[in-house]
């Protein structure tokens, strides 16, 4: 008998290697294409994701619109969606106009600097020896910078053709939005498993807004005292740093590092005073580290628990498949993955591994916080 049983297991262990090594390829092939897709259609995915993520920040908006009253007349559905509309186009055309103004008044000065810039840092390095200075000097010549700025502004020129596709994707969100509920209805067949899809989803919605909201108010500020500090040192290109350093910071960890040395370089080609510049580049770092690591975090609180070695590797993957606008979707798309994944029994364990202390989403958790949700929408 045990010889006829090794025999019999011999072959069923055979199948269940060939089962598992077919589920690997599978899974590596699937997660090639679905790459390939990411990176071949990135200008389409970016525009609906940022479309995806007004649309959920409207969402409420909305809501309140149409609860308003004019006299006994209410707002209706679809006028609250129109108005909503026009209010993200207007505010995304403007916002775009200004990024661009300020992104073009930036290249233009960098290329008027760029004779004076690379002798500018090279002079950094004079205390290492004449031997190490001219060794820069000569390697920061080699660079042609006006070829990057160049390439910079090509890829500027495409913002604007980007806003108009978001409102258009936001626009088509609004006309389904009310069809939402009977759809998630009908494709799970359930109503108990459509409610628990709706609850994820809302999780999902309010948690990134609620991120969005600090962002932008820790942005603000920080892009207001850069401005401020930059003014006070005579910076010729104070306001351009002040937007640059809010936009920036929305980028994690990296943006502020690279707002800050920004600000300093700018400085340093302008005034060529290094004690200046060393003191500019402190209260610049010492703003930057108070708001992103003190304040910020106090205002996130336990809305996003999210590791920061996986926030890293997030911004490191989508920065490399979907460039810059990849880095400031990053988080968001690491959110929607924490929120998902903590309620996928499969996907548990990456939830796990998402989260920064180990301890995803449950479902009371859930409940609790759509309570609370309800709760604050109908006051």
């Amino acid at each position: 008998m045990s010889k006829d049983s090794n025999k019999m297991s011999g072959p069923l262990d055979e199948v269940e290697s060939h089962a598992r090594l077919r589920t690997v390829a599978l899974i590596i092939i699937a997660f090639a294409v679905v790459l390939f897709l990411l990176v071949q259609a990135r200008f389409l995915l970016i525009s609906l994701a940022v479309a995806i993520i007004l649309f959920s920040l409207t969402s409420d908006v909305i809501r309140l619109i149409a609860r308003q009253r004019i006299g006994r007349l209410g707002v209706p559905n679809w006028l609250a969606s129109v108005a909503a509309l026009l209010l993200i186009s207007t505010a995304l055309l403007l916002l775009s106009s200004i990024l661009l103004a300020q992104l073009n008044t930036v290249l233009s000065t960098t290329l008027s600097y760029a004779e004076r810039a690379p002798s500018a840092v090279a002079s950094l390095f004079a205390w290492m020896g004449e031997d190490v200075e001219r060794a820069v000097l000569n390697s920061l010549n080699s660079v042609e910078l006006s070829s990057y700025v160049r390439t910079v502004a090509g890829q500027a020129g495409n913002l604007m053709q980007g806003t108009v596709l978001v409102i258009l994707f936001v626009g088509f969100l609004f006309a389904e939005r009310i069809w939402f509920s009977t759809k998630m209805s009908n494709f799970f067949g359930d109503e108990a498993q459509a409610e628990r899809a709706n609850k994820i989803i809302t999780s999902i919605i309010h948690r990134v807004n609620y991120y969005l909201l600090v962002k932008t108010a820790v942005s603000v500020i920080t892009g207001v005292m850069v401005y401020a500090v930059a003014s006070f040192f005579g910076i010729e290109l104070a306001l351009s740093l002040g937007i640059l350093t809010f936009i920036l910071n929305y980028i994690p960890n990296i943006g502020s590092i690279v707002a800050t040395g920004m600000v300093a370089l700018v400085g340093f080609v302008e005034t060529g005073e290094p004690t200046s510049t060393a003191l500019l580049f402190l209260i610049t770092g010492l703003i930057q580290f108070v708001n992103g690591n003190v304040i910020d975090p106090l205002l996130m609180g336990r809305a996003l628990r999210l590791s920061s070695f996986g926030i890293i590797l997030s911004l490191a993957f989508w920065g490399a498949v979907w460039g810059v606008p990849g880095m400031f979707l990053s988080v968001p798309i690491m959110v929607m993955m924490l929120v998902i994944c903590s309620h996928v029994p499969g996907l548990r364990k990456v939830a796990v591994l998402l989260s920064r202390e180990g301890l995803p989403e449950d479902e009371r958790e859930l409940d609790r916080f759509n309570d609370e949700i309800e709760d604050r929408k109908a006051l």
